[in-house]
């Protein structure tokens, strides 16, 4: 009960905070007039603010590609108005950058463009910053960030001169990292490094203390960038269920992306997007307030995802006698049952060492990894190995 009682507390988290505070300006779109109209009818109203000490305006609400393989749904969010673009390297096996280059060809001038690399020397980094540049057909990135970082030994000197030199050819504009989990170390140290963009996990599932931790960012001036704002996804939850029913007709996900956006520290979003009703709901967040109601909803889907989502709090990194990473493994299997995206889970598993993917938890009589926020490790990490082995 003391656990429901607290996390349920944190979803209110933020609710007093003075609207002056979040600094942004709501506009009809960068033209000044109002935007085109989705299926639902009225006019969209975009509302942006400003990414930390770049300087850069961009929409609350941007867009994650990573999924997305229909070109229209970014066409369309670009011609509305969403400023700020999400791509990487190794999404779809690169099909993603190219997909994204196609779609926003035509308003490169007007956009936030960013991509990422996997990259763990300098030579490779530069050479796949080289190849994201032309397959987005664009000769710079707004943000070039470096991918995937849970701890601040692996932002290396050598990754760190890739950005400088980069910036210096004009090849991108602003120097950035991303982090799935570590936060409370990599942060800081993105703040001593003097990066200038911060692209991190944030959703309703995360502890209070978090909450300090994007503060201290946005206060560096760093610019601080929300993903994973749906906590995994987890969009289709099987119809025919109660729990489907009731999510879908309170919406869950858009009650989300809502409680993300009212911290001011918070910049800009990259939900993913893969048809033009998920563009539509996502749009509707950025003037949409935070209810008693959305508050609810999203107990009840916290109550839904508690067994199956990890939100990398890092409690159990190093925990597993058999080496395996389980924050990692949940989120593999997370991005095929939660995205949809088989392929992509499925080469980020197999990207791990031999020896820790060819671990059978089922084995294992007992397991030595217990989440203290309900996740049911064991459970998890055996389907993952059944999926993606």
């Amino acid at each position: 009960m003391k656990d429901k009682s607290s996390r349920r507390s944190f979803l209110a988290v933020g609710l007093t905070l003075p609207a002056a505070a979040l600094a942004s300006t709501t506009r009809p779109n960068s033209q000044g007039q109002s935007g085109p109209k989705l299926a639902s009818g009225p006019a969209v109203e975009l509302k942006y603010r400003v990414l930390g000490k770049t300087g850069l305006k961009v929409t609350s609400v941007g867009f994650g590609c990573m999924i997305t393989s229909d070109q229209s749904v970014v066409e369309k969010a670009a011609d509305i108005g969403i400023t700020y673009f999400d791509t990487a390297r190794g999404y779809q096996g690169g099909n993603n950058e190219r997909m994204v280059g196609a779609a926003l060809k035509n308003k490169r001038k007007n956009i936030v463009l960013s991509s990422k690399t996997g990259a763990r020397t300098k030579e490779e980094a530069l050479d796949h910053l080289n190849t994201s540049l032309k397959e987005l057909g664009t000769d710079y990135l707004d943000i070039w960030y470096l991918h995937g970082k849970t701890s601040a030994a692996q932002i290396t000197d050598q990754l760190l001169e890739a950005q400088q030199i980069a910036k210096k050819e004009g090849k991108i504009r602003f120097a950035g990292l991303s982090t799935h989990g570590g936060q409370a170390e990599v942060i800081p140290a993105a703040i001593s490094k003097k990066l200038d963009v911060v692209l991190t996990s944030y959703n309703f599932t995360m502890e209070p203390g978090f909450q300090s931790l994007l503060e201290s960012a946005a206060k560096a001036g760093l610019g601080v960038v929300a993903m994973k704002v749906m906590a995994g996804g987890f969009r289709r939850v099987r119809q025919g269920d109660k729990l489907y029913d009731t999510l879908k007709r309170e919406g869950a996900m858009l009650a989300a992306l809502k409680w993300v956006l009212k911290n001011p520290n918070v910049h800009t979003t990259i939900p993913s997007m893969t048809d033009m009703d998920q563009l539509d709901e996502n749009l509707k967040a950025m003037t949409a307030p935070f209810t008693d109601k959305d508050e609810k909803v999203l107990a009840a889907q916290l109550e839904y995802i508690r067994p199956l989502y990890c939100s990398m709090c890092g409690k159990c990194d190093g925990t597993c006698p058999k080496g395996v990473p389980v924050a990692d493994v949940i989120r593999f299997l997370s991005y095929a049952e939660g995205y949809g995206e088989f392929s992509l889970g499925r080469e980020s598993f197999l990207s791990l060492p031999k020896g820790v993917r060819n671990v059978r938890c089922s084995l294992c009589t007992t397991c030595a990894v217990q989440c203290p926020k309900g996740v049911r490790v064991a459970e998890r990490l055996s389907r993952a190995q059944e999926v993606f082995a």
